[in-house]
């Protein structure tokens, strides 16, 4: 016994702490984990500091030995590595450009986490507009590097990405670096000091925006599929497992035929049509149904995360106090997405449900919205990051660093049904729409796969009539079947495009969560209980989907079907 722990414990709890403290200097969020302060939350994004974090991985993984296997930290940091070294090997982790999620975006979203309540606080958003422009040239000399070492990235993504950033610093639109200094009020010096960091890094993301035109696009690759080598090395590095494609790609058929159908009987209850086009129509017309985007969007979307708290907290879960507030926020990002942004390691500020729409949307039909709220706030991602944040048996490394999509995205889209089962969802309209978001994540799954891996489009669906996948098919399926607009399903077909293999973790997470819970439902009978269960689920803190099932339930990980 090492203080108190098993042997295979503490072994495992010194080689996370040596792994941390040995990426503490590459990665700002790994020197928060350890209690330290950084001086910026941009970390070095140039080649010279990918190749140190995958050197640094790769001595982590190999102090890992067999007799370790049974801790469970040591099992989830084993997956990590192993999938992060798989990745960068790939080249996928250095010549990353998607719609969500890169080094790019960060260099933006930094600093809606960052506070401007003192001058003390502007002169750090300074400090981090200088590394921002230090940011774009670094990751041009990543990406420059990755693509004369043979990974080049598809030529959608690259014109997506020079887009994208063109609006951040539009004059005429949304000019986020020098909009964002024109808040500032204090002292003459240090307003000249934020005017010319955010002239500097403006001037340094067109010069990004042109060095993807100029210089990655002419060798970029013209064909948006990974192929199927790529995509099981990403999709198991999303999952945190290897998964039987051909199976979840007849999986997601099923899922679409099984949810089509719950929601063909719904909507006629709610409209008197079985026909969801039809009867989603008549839903946005209703009285009352629409909320104006804005400040009312905002207060709609705060009330219904204020109401859903009070319903969960004692009742149904333990939301630790100095997690639990959770704030709606509105972003100018045009895509149309709600996303999730956790409180920070220090809990200077609370976590946030963002939500932008599509470029020219005045009002929101309220009961499509419900089942992002409950995956993006509570009980989705923000109680599993808030239960998360107080469990302090967890090694730092778990609680902080220990992200795979499979395990967040499994909970939060299970979230999505188990706030009907808790009667969080009102009416009807509201349960169209937490089955239109269900069809949206199958969706997902059979897009994804036949867009990467070449899948063909089985005959009979009743869905869709094409054989095979194309980008155009993929909009065009979305938005009929999901029901959303064509400018929100062409940003997730992009994204899905350059994320490959993420978009399958929504469904395989709370697949197997469904799968654990009936298993133990069956075992225990009368005497189980939903708020323990949970309990126990979330204690064990943020995994791969294959170590989590093999906590949770003993089974073989090996198994070509689950993870």
């Amino acid at each position: 016994m090492q203080d108190g722990r098993p042997p295979g414990e503490a072994a495992g709890r010194d080689i996370a702490h040596r792994y941390l403290e040995s990426i503490r200097g590459l990665d700002p969020s790994a020197a928060q984990a350890l209690g330290q302060d950084p001086p910026s939350l941009i970390p070095d994004l140039g080649p010279e500091a990918f190749a140190q974090r995958r050197a640094a991985d790769g001595r982590a993984l190999a102090e890992i030995s067999t007799d370790l296997a049974g801790d469970p930290l040591t099992t989830a940091l084993a997956e990590r590595l192993t999938a992060d070294t798989a990745l960068y090997d790939s080249g996928f982790t250095t010549s990353l450009l998607a719609p969500l999620a890169t080094p790019v975006h960060l260099l933006r979203q930094v600093f809606d986490d960052l506070p401007a309540d003192s001058e003390d606080d502007w002169v750090r958003i300074a400090d981090h507009l200088t590394a921002a422009a230090t940011g774009y040239s670094r990751y041009s000399d990543t990406l420059g590097h990755s693509a004369r070492g043979g990974h080049r990235v598809a030529a959608r993504q690259v014109h997506g990405m020079a887009t994208a950033v063109d609006s951040w610093i539009d004059p005429a639109g949304t000019d986020f670096y020098r909009r964002l200094v024109r808040g500032f009020s204090g002292s003459p010096s240090l307003r000249a000091r934020l005017v010319a960091a955010a002239d500097q890094v403006s001037a340094a993301a067109a010069g990004f925006a042109e060095f993807l035109r100029r210089e990655l696009l002419p060798g970029a690759d013209q064909s948006d599929a990974v192929g199927s080598e790529m995509y099981q090395v990403t999709s198991s590095a999303f999952l945190g497992a290897d998964v039987d494609l051909d199976e979840l790609y007849q999986y997601g058929w099923s899922e679409l035929r099984r949810l089509t159908t719950a929601a063909a009987s719904v909507a006629k209850r709610a409209t008197g049509t079985d026909d969801l086009p039809s009867a989603r129509q008549m839903l946005d017309r209703f009285p009352g149904a629409t909320v104006a985007v804005g400040d009312e969007l905002v207060r709609w979307l705060q009330d219904r995360l204020d109401s859903t708290f009070e319903a969960l907290q004692g009742r149904h879960f333990d939301i630790p106090e100095r997690g639990a507030p959770v704030r709606a926020a509105m972003v100018t990002a045009g895509s149309g997405v709600m996303y999730y942004a956790p409180a920070d390691q220090a809990l200077t500020r609370p976590g946030r449900v963002w939500w932008s729409v599509p470029p020219g949307t005045t009002t929101v039909p309220t009961w499509r919205e419900v089942s992002s709220i409950h995956h993006e706030g509570l009980p989705g991602h923000h109680l599993q990051f808030a239960v998360t944040s107080g469990l302090e048996h967890l090694h730092p490394w778990q609680r902080n660093l220990c992200h795979v999509h499979g395990y967040a995205e499994g909970w939060a889209h299970y979230a999505e049904q188990l706030a009907v089962e808790l009667g969080l969802v009102r009416g009807d309209a509201e349960y169209l729409g937490v089955l239109d978001a269900q069809i949206w994540r199958a969706a997902r799954i059979v897009i994804d796969l036949g867009l990467h891996t070449g899948r063909a489009i089985p005959g009979g669906t009743g869905l869709l009539e094409e054989r095979d996948w194309t980008p155009d098919v993929a909009v065009e399926f979305l938005a009929r079947t999901a029901g959303i607009d064509r400018a929100t399903a062409a940003f997730e077909v992009e994204r899905y495009l350059g994320w490959p293999g993420q978009a399958l973790a929504f469904k395989v997470g709370a697949r197997l969560l469904d799968e654990v819970r009936t298993s133990r439902q069956r075992l225990l009978g009368s005497d189980f209980d939903l708020r323990a269960f949970h309990r126990d689920l979330l204690s064990l803190g943020p995994m791969g989907l294959a170590p989590l099932r093999k906590l949770l339930s003993g089974a073989d990980t090996r198994s070509p079907r689950h993870p």
